[in-house]
């Protein structure tokens, strides 16, 4: 074929790829600069002739190889049975003595390894004292016996989270992926990865026959898992099948264990469900230290959507909990602590986040976050901020938190960051295109997990690609597509069909910045577009204004009452008010809204229970403290109820411009005090003002 080795691990990735690549991925999957791949780019057609294959590049858009499937598949086939490792090369070598040493731990002469890897004995030893180095952070330990050879030492443990660590750092999961997100193409994704060079260290048998046991289980909770957290559970499981089908049993003790005198928890009974379609599937018996370990995965693993019905705090109480949550706000960024507070969307995503960070801390178990690198370059203020928040959750749970949990940290903190900033500005929705061959299967894939992670901050719409007409295109801000097409007059992000990590950040950086730039729009209908703008803007702010509720209650009123008062006080029925009353409680029971150091309790949500944004202010008869130990001592409550209709963006912006007055501006606070209706209404009055004015000059300015 007259290849190099790199220039054949380049084509693996490439003929795995129907989407046009960047050098720099390429570089990033091969694991070398982004020169050495363009220096073996250069060559890279002459070897492809005789499969009549062609290499194309465009500037500014990327590589991709043109020919027909049957000669691409030709063409991967021979070059996955051939070796792909540069055995010249030190660092590949030493790559593929790690895995030969985790596909079998048995005693093996150096010569062994010598003669396959076709390097004298003494680079051979050379090289086990580097790989030694990798091995020992996974408490595995190189033994030399003269005269026999060498083995690996150490726990279960150590030996699957060294196998683990090795697939993710050396191994696309891509196919693992297909697996997991394209039911339909199950078959062919599994035949892929026995092909490849993860089926040479897990089972491919094993491998396709536990993703066939998980996924015909068709559990909701398993599917809702991320990608990442999916993968680790298929390989976690493939290891413990292949161990245990060789009679090497794990340890017990070491995973999840029940509580004296409790009942297995719904985690636990998913992990029996799972170990029962295993050892139907297997015909063999796994033992209960396995369902531990199991469990453990499960109990560890993130999750796309975290139901809050039920208690799933790990050793902590949900009050604690929340404690937590305020301490680590509170070192993040003292000034906007008390904003950030009321960020629902962070808090509640913080709170599913810690929730399994718990587990993997207190077990030792290892994440892999593949947006580390950037999360660091691209937002080290932020990171070096959720350096000290990690910090407190370190004393909190008594572990060290590894970088990768950090970064996890600063992508949570960085994104409430950024909307905090956006309460200033005048976001908008984002108008975005998705386009696949056909406008019905990929793009509707895409779409779904763009709308997950989006939200209404964007409008999505598919298209296949022989649907773009100009007028179509001029009234989008920007398309995301899997397939290679001609630019349109709208900005175009081509991107791996299943939306990867790197994928996804691309698209969030295109909404941050189109959400802040005017509509696209005929220039005539702007005035009348604007005027309809400010009057609802009006309109809304003298709501607000006209309708402020002010009641008083007995100083020894518990929470639960107050909650019944607040509902029959805002509204005159009884389902609304019971809705008002459920929705505030939820919401409470997210994060209490109980503010002791500035004397008051915010509570705010979004509810059915109202037709119009509203702000209400309830204090004691008396004016003095309420005295239930609840409340901390506060002396007063304020409401803040947003209807879920289409105007959440202005009604959320008007009461998001109460809260920060609240905080920073004392003389209203001090007009609270007073408990005089008049006044109050009349300093909401002249703060709501200055918030108009505020507005009409950012229209203005546009």
């Amino acid at each position: 074929m007259g290849l190099t080795p790199r220039a054949k691990q380049i084509l693996c990735v490439m003929l795995q790829e129907e989407q046009i690549l960047s050098v720099q991925v390429l570089a990033d999957r091969v694991g070398v600069s982004k020169r050495t791949v363009q220096r073996e780019l250069e060559y890279l057609n002459t070897g492809l002739r005789e499969y009549q294959i062609q290499f194309m590049s465009k500037t500014g858009v990327g590589v991709w190889l043109e020919g027909n499937r049957e000669n691409k598949d030709r063409l991967y086939g021979e070059l996955i049975h051939e070796d792909s490792y540069d055995m010249g090369n030190r660092e590949d070598r030493r790559k593929r003595l790690i895995l030969e040493i985790l596909k079998d731990q048995g005693l093996k002469k150096l010569y062994y390894y010598s003669s396959k890897f076709k390097v004298s004995e003494a680079t051979i030893s050379g090289d086990l004292e580097a790989v030694e180095e990798w091995l020992n952070r996974y408490q595995l330990h190189v033994v030399r016996k003269p005269g026999s050879g060498v083995s690996i030492e150490g726990s279960e443990t150590g030996y699957r989270r060294a196998i683990r660590a090795f697939i993710d750092e050396n191994m696309d999961t891509k196919l693992l992926q297909e697996a997991y997100e394209r039911e339909e193409t199950f078959s062919q994704a599994t035949e892929s990865i026995r092909r490849s060079n993860m089926g040479q260290l897990l089972n491919d048998d094993i491998l396709k026959r536990v993703v066939g046991c998980i996924l015909g289980l068709r559990d909701e909770r398993v599917m809702n898992l991320t990608e990442n957290s999916y993968m680790g559970l298929v390989i976690h499981i493939t290891i413990a099948i292949n161990r245990i089908s060789k009679h090497e049993l794990v340890e017990p003790g070491t995973g999840w264990e029940q509580q004296p005198g409790q009942g297995p928890d719904e985690d636990y009974a998913l992990a029996l469900r799972i170990v029962d379609a295993l050892e139907q599937e297997f015909e063999i018996e796994i033992p209960s230290a396995e369902v531990a370990y199991i469990c453990l995965h499960i109990k560890g693993a993130k999750h796309e959507k975290i139901e809050w019905g039920t208690q799933k705090t790990v050793a902590l109480e949900n009050r604690e909990l929340q404690q937590l949550v305020n301490q680590m706000i509170d070192t993040f960024d003292p000034q906007n602590a008390f904003l950030l507070k009321q960020d629902d969307e962070f808090i509640q995503g913080l709170l599913a986040h810690l929730q399994p960070t718990f587990i993997r801390l207190l077990h030792d178990m290892q994440i892999t976050n593949p947006v580390l690198e950037t999360v660091r370059q691209d937002y080290p203020e932020i990171y070096e901020s959720c350096v000290g928040v990690a910090k407190i959750l370190e004393e909190w749970i008594g572990k060290p938190v590894p970088e990768a949990e950090v970064g996890f940290l600063t992508v949570h903190f960085g994104a409430a960051m950024v909307r905090l900033e956006g309460r200033q500005e005048e976001l908008r929705p984002v108008h975005m295109g998705v386009i696949c061959s056909s406008g019905i299967g990929i793009s509707r894939l895409m779409s779904t997990k763009l709308e997950k992670a989006f939200r209404e901050r964007v409008v999505i719409t598919t298209y296949g690609k022989k649907d773009i007409t100009p007028y179509q295109a001029a009234k989008l801000d920007f398309f995301v597509s899997s397939i290679p097409i001609e630019e349109p007059e709208a900005p175009v992000i081509f991107v791996n069909p299943l939306l990867s990590e790197t994928d996804m950040e691309q698209v969030r950086q295109m909404v941050y910045k189109y959400e802040r730039m005017p509509v696209k729009q005929q220039a005539g209908n702007s005035f009348s577009l604007q005027l309809e703008e400010i009057n609802l803007v009006a309109a809304q702010i003298n709501l607000v204004i006209k309708y402020m509720e002010f009641f008083k209650v007995d100083n020894g009123i518990r929470f639960d009452e107050l909650l019944l008062v607040i509902g029959e006080k805002l509204s005159p029925y009884r389902d609304r008010g019971t809705m008002i009353q459920e929705d505030l409680r939820r919401r409470e029971k997210i994060a209490s809204q109980i503010f002791a150091e500035f004397g008051f309790a915010l509570l705010h949500t979004r509810s059915r229970g109202v037709v119009r944004p509203s702000f209400t202010v309830c204090m004691t008869k008396d004016l003095k403290p309420f005295t239930d130990p609840y409340f901390k001592g506060i002396w007063a409550v304020l409401i803040m109820l947003v209807p879920e209709d289409g105007n959440l963006r202005v009604n959320t912006e008007i009461l998001g411009h109460i809260s920060s007055i609240l905080v920073e501006d004392y003389t209203f606070l001090d007009t609270v005090r007073t408990g005089n209706r008049e006044a109050i209404q009349n300093a909401l009055s002249r703060n709501l003002k200055d918030f108009f004015t505020k507005y009409l000059n950012r229209i203005q300015s546009r």
